[in-house]
C-alpha cells in the first residue's frame, strides 16, 4: 500500500509562516473579529478566547430575560387598565338598566304620555268571549 493519498503533508514552516500573518485565516466569525478589530493588539495575547462565545451566549440570555420581564411587565399594566375598564363599563351597564327599568313602570310612562294628550285607562280592559 502507498499510504494516504486523500490528505496531502504539509511541510510545518509554510504552514506557520501562512497563518501567522492571516490571524486564524477567517474559519470561524471569532477569528474574524479577531482579524477585523485587531482585539489581541489591545489586550495582548492572554485573551481567553475559548470564553468569548460563552460570554456572548449569557449576555443574550440576559438581554432575553430583560426583555421578557419587560414585555411581561407591560401585559400586566395592559390587564390591570382593561380590567378597570370593564369594571367601569360594568358600573355604567347598570346604572343604565336601573334607569330603564324606572322610565317602563306604568307611573312613568303615564307621565309622559300626558304630555301628548293621551291618558291613561281607569277601567280594566273588556274580554270578549264569542259563542260558537
Amino acid at each position: 500500500m502507498e499510504g494516504n493519498t486523500f490528505k496531502k503533508k504539509i511541510k510545518r514552516g509554510s504552514n506557520e509562516s501562512r497563518n501567522s500573518g492571516n490571524a486564524g485565516n477567517g474559519k470561524n466569525l471569532f477569528s474574524f473579529i479577531d482579524q477585523k478589530l485587531k482585539i489581541s493588539d489591545w489586550l495582548g495575547e492572554g485573551i481567553p478566547v475559548r470564553l468569548v462565545p460563552p460570554f456572548f451566549y449569557a449576555a443574550f440570555l440576559a438581554l432575553v430575560y430583560i426583555w421578557s420581564n419587560h414585555k411581561a411587565e407591560s401585559t400586566i399594566r395592559e390587564i390591570e387598565k382593561l380590567q378597570q375598564e370593564v369594571e367601569d363599563l360594568r358600573a355604567d351597564v347598570t346604572t343604565l338598566e336601573a334607569e330603564y327599568m324606572f322610565s317602563s313602570k306604568q307611573s312613568e310612562v303615564a307621565k309622559k304620555i300626558k304630555v301628548l294628550n293621551i291618558y291613561e285607562i281607569e277601567e280594566p280592559p273588556i274580554k270578549i268571549i264569542r259563542d260558537k
